[in-house]
């Protein structure tokens, strides 16, 4: 099967440019950006507008668990991961959660891979499930 085919289990891909989403049964949101950039801030815009304009999602409150990659080709390109997952989760403000502070674990990771971009996961933590507008 199709990396981007949904399973039974899984919801379809909303996609956008370089941005694919969806939104499982869960409650869990699955982002991914295509490509890579060594300044986090570009990651920001682009997500808010993606958010905005092409997969409205309701916030909810309660606690989130983050999970963030980036994944590169060839030699790690010189990023700071901190940032990278302030623009990330900054991003989903709106979305996912109202407040990153809602963020109560948090794993962010760099590792090889064919193809470069960024992928995260946010996942409620308990029965706060989000729903798509």
């Amino acid at each position: 099967m199709d990396a981007n085919e949904a399973t039974a289990t899984q919801a379809p891909w909303t996609r956008h440019g370089k941005v694919r989403a969806r939104l499982e049964k869960d409650g869990t949101l699955e982002v991914q950006v295509e490509g890579l950039t060594t300044q986090a801030k570009y990651y920001k815009p682009l997500l808010k507008e993606f958010f905005r304009l092409r997969f409205q999602v309701r916030p909810r409150w309660g606690d989130w668990s983050a999970h963030i990659v980036m994944e590169f080709s060839g030699d790690p390109p010189h990023m700071d991961l901190d940032n990278l997952a302030k623009a990330m989760l900054d991003s989903a403000t709106g979305a996912a959660f109202h407040d990153d502070s809602q963020v109560a674990r948090l794993l962010v990771e760099r590792r090889q891979a064919e193809r470069e971009g960024v992928w995260m996961q946010l996942s409620p933590v308990g029965l706060a499930p989000v729903s798509q507008a």
